[in-house]
């Protein structure tokens, strides 16, 4: 039986790892990974939000002598988002700031990704109804927007 299980997962797991991600909208790019950085971050504030946090292990592994693709988490969200949502659901800002996320492909050019606003708050539409969701799909265009931006 475990011998079953193992090919299983051998020839399942592969299969998986192709499938495009829920809920994610992915945006390859031309540009190299400093210039995507640069451009999301200014995306960000010209569409109204602010980068609330960054975070990433390419420049810690590089003092540690590991030279790895570029990567980095952008948070983003503002303040007038954090006071809606919390007056529809506490338990949703959890998931504030919401990120985008900048890896270094193999032939140097760099993606933008990032999880759908309306994908990262549907676990609380429970608790914050019809106004939460309103506010994440409101998100979703600003998302994209700046990604859109960020990327031409």
């Amino acid at each position: 039986m475990r011998v079953l299980w193992a090919l299983f997962c051998c020839l399942v797991v592969p299969a998986w790892a192709q499938e495009p991600l829920s809920g994610w909208a992915i945006y390859p790019t031309d540009k190299s990974y400093d210039e995507l950085v640069a451009a999301t971050k200014v995306a960000v504030k010209e569409n109204g939000l602010i980068v609330v946090t960054q975070a990433g292990p390419t420049k810690a592994a590089a003092s540690r002598g590991i030279i790895i693709p570029g990567n980095l988490v952008i948070g983003a969200f503002n303040n007038d988002y954090a006071v809606r949502v919390l007056e529809t659901s506490v338990t949703a800002m959890i998931e504030a700031p919401i990120r985008f996320y900048v890896t270094e492909n193999e032939d140097g050019t760099a993606t933008l990704s990032y999880k759908t606003p309306s994908f990262v708050f549907a676990p609380y539409v429970y608790e914050g109804g019809e106004p939460l969701r309103e506010i994440a799909l409101e998100l979703d265009t600003k998302f994209q927007a700046v990604a859109e931006s960020a990327v031409k």
